[in-house]
């Protein structure tokens, strides 16, 4: 039997069989799937599908999973050598970010989109409480959407609490598997309240010392939806990220994530280019030209930074 994950707590797995026959089954992992030599702390991910076979008890044995489409990874802990895959199988991420209260950065939000394009996944800037935005908040928010504007990205300026601005957000996830990925308190589980009411997903509070959001979402989930359409839809909730560890690149292909430095790699004066100290570099003239965001670039280069030879 074939089924899709749908929520995982670390020994358990919630799978929604395909034939629809049964209901939701609690599933387990067999024991020698993971010794093949695995590095990742999940061998089973939320979006996978696996083949599993009933038992006695009337809970599901997973035997085996299929190959994935694409996936988001990061590093389990900030000097761990083992990965964590966040999700599977996805359509389209919808990186949240929130200018105040807490504020996101660039850089974290570039972290993401990077990995995004890394692994062909399509991804989109949701900027969430634009109704708490004083003058000053709006100037900062016009400057942070025209940087991903200007990358290609789409970036839908929504408020969870007031449901404003999601007609396009809706669109956009309609027939698709969406990721939602954020750091703690920018309201991922306030949107996905907001674009779909019957969900009912518990919603936290902004610590008043720190400013940062408390963990309301604890495991990864999918929550198929009946839009309209009839298409198929599926959002992925997920935990509040508090950083985010990139894996698997090399330094000199890293530019290639970043869209708006690709019209100018094949002018550099050397093929294997970092854009950092080498001359005739075209994307420091382009940055110098202000073809490419500042902001974008020095992300860029803390990036670079992380990454071993």
């Amino acid at each position: 039997m074939q089924g899709l994950v749908l929520r995982s707590t670390g020994s358990w797995y919630k799978v929604m069989p395909n034939d629809a026959a049964h209901s939701v089954i609690d599933c387990r992992l067999r024991g020698n799937y993971r010794l093949r030599g695995n590095k990742q702390t999940n061998p089973v991910a939320v979006g996978d599908w696996v083949d599993y076979s009933m038992q006695d008890d009337g809970t599901g044995l997973i035997l085996d999973v299929a190959d994935r489409r694409n996936y988001i990874v990061r590093r389990a802990t900030k000097l761990s050598k083992q990965t964590h895959v966040i999700a599977a199988n996805i359509d389209l991420l919808c990186v949240v970010a929130t200018i105040a209260l807490p504020r996101t950065s660039t850089g974290f939000i570039d972290r993401l989109l990077a990995t995004a394009e890394a692994y062909h996944i399509p991804a989109c800037l949701v900027i969430n409480k634009i109704d708490l935005y004083n003058d000053e908040l709006w100037q900062i928010h016009r400057e942070v959407k025209a940087i991903y504007q200007s990358a290609g990205y789409t970036v839908h300026e929504v408020s969870a609490l007031h449901s404003t601005g999601l007609d396009s957000l809706r669109q956009a996830i309609q027939g698709r598997t969406t990721l939602f990925s954020g750091h703690s308190g920018v309201g991922k589980s306030a949107l996905l309240n907001a674009l779909c009411p019957d969900l009912d997903l518990r919603v936290g509070s902004i610590s008043d010392w720190s400013l940062k959001g408390r963990h309301t979402t604890t495991f990864a989930e999918i929550f198929p939806l009946a839009m309209e359409g009839g298409a198929t839809t599926r959002l992925i909730d997920t935990p509040g990220i508090k950083e985010f560890g990139m894996v698997d690149f090399e330094r000199h292909e890293l530019s290639l994530f970043f869209p708006e430095m690709r019209p100018f790699l094949s002018q550099c004066r050397f093929a294997n280019c970092t854009h950092t100290h080498e001359p005739d570099c075209a994307v420091k003239h382009a940055v110098e030209q202000g073809k490419i965001p500042e902001e974008r670039y020095h992300n860029y280069l803390n990036i670079l930074e992380t990454i071993q030879d």
